[in-house]
């Protein structure tokens, strides 16, 4: 099963993560890019796809691409919360703590 990731942005700023299984949007995050800081607000995962670990795979390519384009996550996302507070060392170089 091939997985492949997409980055929609309106006006260059806000958007979707969208993660597709077989060519088809198996899951997404919504996020918004301002000056350096990358903001997720909500991982979504289609029902079909629950427990595939695809909310994982989403978190690591958005982690990717921070780290690739030297921005840093706001996690307002309770999952991508959760991952960084369980996972502090991780996510310490990429991970916005102020505000």
């Amino acid at each position: 099963m091939m997985q492949t990731f997409e980055v929609r942005l309106a006006d260059k700023r806000r958007g979707e993560l969208i993660l597709f299984s077989e060519a088809k949007q198996a899951g997404k995050m919504d996020i918004f890019i301002r000056h350096k800081l990358l903001t997720v607000y909500h991982t979504e995962v289609d029902a079909i796809h629950a427990g595939k670990g695809y909310a994982k795979l989403l978190l690591d390519e958005l982690v990717r691409k921070a780290r690739e384009e030297g921005l840093m996550i706001k996690p307002l996302c309770p999952y991508v919360h959760g991952q960084f507070k369980k996972n502090p060392d991780t996510y310490a170089d990429i991970w916005w703590k102020q505000d």
